[in-house]
């Protein structure tokens, strides 16, 4: 059974699926401008891309990343758009749509990242399952299927839960965003649970279900987004991917492996000339004599837009070809690996971890975020522990222990729907992840008494 475009384009919104579009603000335009106001999407640009941080003015963050994204994103759903209506799959107005859709997915794709980058998921996962290790305190009472979802903490999953829940005051829906824009977004429709069950110990049988995109908490989110997208369900409770989620994931692939490239060409990491004849890879050697003048880094620049225009060109040819399979979710793969620029780039994958990832700065830096990120959740875990010995009656807490609530507003922390030991793992989730790397150096050394006043 296929998916259908009337249904994967549903213009309804979140715990809101009456919502009327309006002439000339269709929903995926006000998609795009909940999420660009949102205070989430603006704390993107203090968090690490690849590089933490860094002072160099054109290395990417998180903002600048996001929003080169979403342009490219824009370009695979306008080509695609075009073939398919080309083809006579589609209808002339779903051709903005497809591309409107995917254009604010991108936008939304990082919203959920941590502080420092993956790194970041890594140290907040892995101070939850020394937590759970331990078997004390708030950790013993968190039921042992729910606490994957923390060990394994994923950023993914973490933006679901900001758009549909935390945002907009905590209002039903949170951002309250199209079901079509939510479906996009979706690269892996699962829970943790779910795929820890289908997938054991060994390879992720299906694309979607490498990792995890919804906390269990969220289920119920996303069944409606996938019911009323038409998204296909499998009975042990995953979906296959919604077809634009693929061009997201093309849109993000294509960004962060040709900019990382790049940014490690100005930051020092590989030299400008191995950067430009990696990315000639992508675009073919040049007919014409080069202007010898040309400084080395325009030319790395003229390459790098070069590489997208041809990456986005074979992405959109990679959907066509697969297109009956994508529709009816047998396809498990991604875009750029089965396009024509899959050799060049695996090789820029190769650089990226053995000569970026790698690199003593970044290194150095990680560590750091880290050390940082623990020392935070670790003061943190003792408010939430002392919360809960009230009985989560915040009243009594405020009472027992005053110099909790000095600290609560020194950072704001919200601990509404705080009532038991998973929400309040969730909450100091929410709190921890959605720092940016300089606010985490920042409350870290508050914590410490390292501020020097």
């Amino acid at each position: 059974m296929a998916m259908e475009w009337n249904r994967l384009l549903n213009p309804g919104r979140l715990c809101r699926p009456d919502f009327a579009e309006e002439p000339g603000r269709e929903a995926y335009l006000q998609d795009y401008d909940r999420i660009l106001f949102s205070e989430p999407f603006r704390r993107l640009a203090q968090k690490t891309q690849v590089h933490p941080l860094y002072s160099h003015d054109h290395v990417h963050h998180r903002m600048i990343h996001s929003m080169e994204t979403c342009s490219v994103g824009r370009s695979l759903g306008a080509g695609v758009g075009h073939a398919l209506l080309k083809a006579g799959r589609i209808t002339p107005d779903q051709v903005l749509r497809i591309a409107g859709h995917v254009q604010a997915a991108c936008l939304l794709h990082d919203i959920g990242n941590p502080p420092f980058g993956h790194s970041g998921e890594d140290s907040i996962g892995g101070w939850f399952a020394a937590q759970f290790r331990s078997g004390q305190g708030l950790a013993a009472e968190v039921p042992a299927d729910r606490q994957a979802e923390f060990a394994h903490f994923e950023g993914n999953a973490q933006g679901l839960r900001i758009a549909g829940r935390l945002e907009m005051a905590r209002r039903e829906g949170g951002l309250r965003l199209s079901y079509a824009t939510l479906g996009a977004f979706l690269k892996y429709p699962c829970t943790r649970q779910v795929r820890d069950a289908v997938c054991a110990d060994g390879p992720a049988p299906y694309a979607g279900l490498k990792k995890f995109g919804v906390f269990a908490a969220d289920t119920v989110l996303l069944d409606e987004i996938c019911s009323a997208t038409g998204m296909i369900r499998e009975s042990a409770g995953w979906y296959r991917r919604h077809p634009l989620a693929f061009l997201v994931e093309a849109a993000d692939d294509i960004c962060y492996r040709i900019m990382d490239i790049e940014d490690a060409g100005a930051v020092g990491d590989l030299d400008r000339a191995e950067v430009a004849a990696v990315l000639e890879d992508i675009t073919g050697k040049p007919n014409r004599e080069e202007d010898a003048a040309m400084p080395l880094g325009e030319r790395v620049a003229l390459l790098r837009a070069l590489s997208i225009g041809a990456a986005t060109s074979a992405a959109i040819q990679a959907f066509m070809d697969n297109y009956d399979a994508i529709m009816s979710g047998e396809f498990d793969g991604d875009l750029i690996s089965v396009s024509s620029k899959a050799d060049a780039f695996a090789e820029l994958q190769r650089l990226s971890v053995e000569r970026i990832f790698a690199a003593r700065r970044k290194t150095e830096l990680e560590v750091a975020g880290r050390q940082a990120l623990h020392r935070i959740l670790d003061h943190f875990h003792g408010l939430y522990s002392d919360l809960a010995a009230c009985g989560w009656d915040q009243a009594d807490f405020g009472r027992q222990f005053p110099h909790w609530g000095q600290l609560i507003r020194a950072v704001d922390l919200d601990l509404r729907d705080t009532r038991d030991a998973c929400s309040a793992m969730h909450s100091l989730a929410d709190f921890v992840s959605g720092m940016t790397d300089r606010y985490a150096v920042k409350v870290r050394e508050m914590i410490t008494g390292s501020v020097q006043f």
